[in-house]
């Protein structure tokens, strides 16, 4: 991972730390982390801040996933640079710190903590001994091994409550952590480990709190949640846990309860009966299917085939015909011909996924695809992306046209002007589809509407939004 830019200098510290601004890079899991960063610090006598110009110290939690993620993060570091001129503390977290952290200190010696994803439970510690020290000390923790600190059973998921750093009426809740699925192409069991599983009395009981603390919506997160229990309980659990989230009195409160990250060959029939028999479990699902073509799913080292995937859709689809079903593939993997790619474009073409979504392969170090032979020029892999994501694009222009007319249960996540936005059932927060709708003076009468649920009558479409009025 190489990376230039223009070096700043360095300033002396404070002398006590008390506020702490956290910024976050990356998916869901790493809001997680953060929220869990939260807690530790606020247990410890440290106070949240969300602005950055009145915090002593700035946590940057970074994602290492793929090269575009990691450029991100780097350009998010280097914007809190003028920050740390001021004479704020700068710890540099996440994905990014586990995977590359000599070269994090060496490149950023403005740095006082580089913070792998294992050793989060330090933080409070670590900001304790910069906030008196003369200069930076880019101190390095990190572990050697992914599952050494980050053990659901004794780690800080079991220690830390989170605080919350978003609007908690939509909470995450992760479900387990690290993943042993090995894909070829895929660097996340490096940096966090094998698959281990929260057990599933700590999560009814997190989602208890979070019901307490006025969550409406639920999302189910893992790198594969249909993963779940097979660690600890010798079989896939999901379902099970599902069930007893539903059956908590305490948490009947939450209306909505999404899943994120499901892999296709793990999508049972008892899954399926328990989405479609549960109300309150929505009608939609992520399957990042990757790819279509038999040959680059097993060079990959995915589970299944085409026929298995058309098949998983083809069962979600019979007992759910209204599911929404969110995919990505990926573009310019190894070995992907011009066939490859057409096959993957007819069948997104006639799946017609409702939410679909298309990345250029990165070809990851340490990884076995990296090494493999037939790599595809990187031009060549972004028009493929292109194309794929203009049709994504058409195909969601009509479904969203078709919407037209009708009224659709909206939970109202903000304010833009005089409208306010929010989502269907169907769209996961900052992934897919908003919808922008008025409201008369006179329904506000009653308080602010943000956090609850409404209905609205579609009245227009656009490729990947929708406007409305309150009914």
């Amino acid at each position: 991972m190489k990376w230039t830019r223009k070096r700043h200098g360095t300033t002396k510290t404070s002398d006590k730390v008390s506020k702490v601004f956290i910024e976050t890079v990356g998916c869901p899991k790493n809001r997680d982390d953060s929220e869990r960063m939260a807690g530790l610090l606020s247990a410890a006598g440290h106070e949240i801040t969300f602005d950055p110009d009145e915090a002593d110290a700035i946590v940057v939690n970074t994602c290492g996933f793929i090269e575009a993620a990691k450029r991100e993060s780097i350009e998010t570091i280097f914007s809190y640079l003028p920050h740390k001129e001021a004479g704020k503390n700068l710890i540099v977290t996440g994905c990014l710190s586990q995977r590359y952290p000599a070269e994090l200190a060496e490149e950023l010696p403005e740095a006082d903590a580089i913070i792998g994803v294992n050793d989060y439970e330090k933080l409070p510690k670590i900001i304790e001994d910069i906030a008196g020290a003369s200069k930076p000390s880019a101190s390095i923790e990190r572990s050697a091994d992914p599952r050494r600190l980050f053990d659901c059973q004794n780690g800080h998921l079991k220690t830390a409550s989170r605080v919350a750093l978003s609007p908690r009426y939509s909470s995450y809740i992760r479900i387990a952590e690290g993943c042993s699925n090995n894909c070829a192409y895929c660097a996340i069991p490096m940096i966090r480990g094998p698959y281990r599983s929260v057990p599933m009395e700590r999560l009814i009981k997190e989602t208890e709190e979070l019901a307490s603390e006025g969550c409406k919506e639920l999302i189910l997160i893992a790198q594969d949640v249909t993963w779940y229990g097979n660690d600890i309980y010798g079989r896939f659990a999901l379902p099970e846990l599902l069930r007893g989230i539903c059956a908590s009195e305490t948490a009947k409160t939450i209306e909505w309860i999404r899943l994120l990250y499901c892999y296709p060959e793990r999508v049972t029939g008892e899954l399926i009966e328990v989405m479609a028999s549960e109300p309150r479990i929505l009608r939609y699902i992520d399957l990042p299917l990757q790819h279509i073509n038999d040959r680059l799913l097993k060079n990959m080292r995915r589970l299944g085939t085409g026929g298995s995937v058309r098949d998983t859709i083809g069962r979600l689809r019979a007992a759910m015909p209204d599911i929404a079903i969110r995919t990505t593939f990926i573009t310019g993997l190894p070995g992907e011909t011009d066939k490859d790619f057409e096959e993957l474009l007819s069948f997104a073409e006639e799946t017609r996924f409702d939410r679909l979504g298309a990345f250029v392969y990165s070809p990851e170090e340490g990884t076995d695809a990296a090494g493999m032979a037939y790599q595809v020029d990187q031009k060549t892999a972004e028009n493929r992306r292109d194309a794929l994501m203009r049709l994504g694009q058409s195909i969601s222009l009509e479904k969203n046209e078709s919407l037209i007319g009708t009224v659709q249960e909206i939970i109202v996540d903000g304010r833009e002007g005089d409208a306010f936005l929010g989502r269907t059932r169907g769209d996961a927060p900052e992934i897919d589809d908003a919808v922008l709708f008025t409201v008369p003076e006179s329904a506000l009468e009653n308080g602010d509407i943000i956090g609850t649920f409404v209905n609205v009558r579609i009245t227009d479409a656009m490729d990947y939004d929708l406007i409305g009025e309150l009914v």
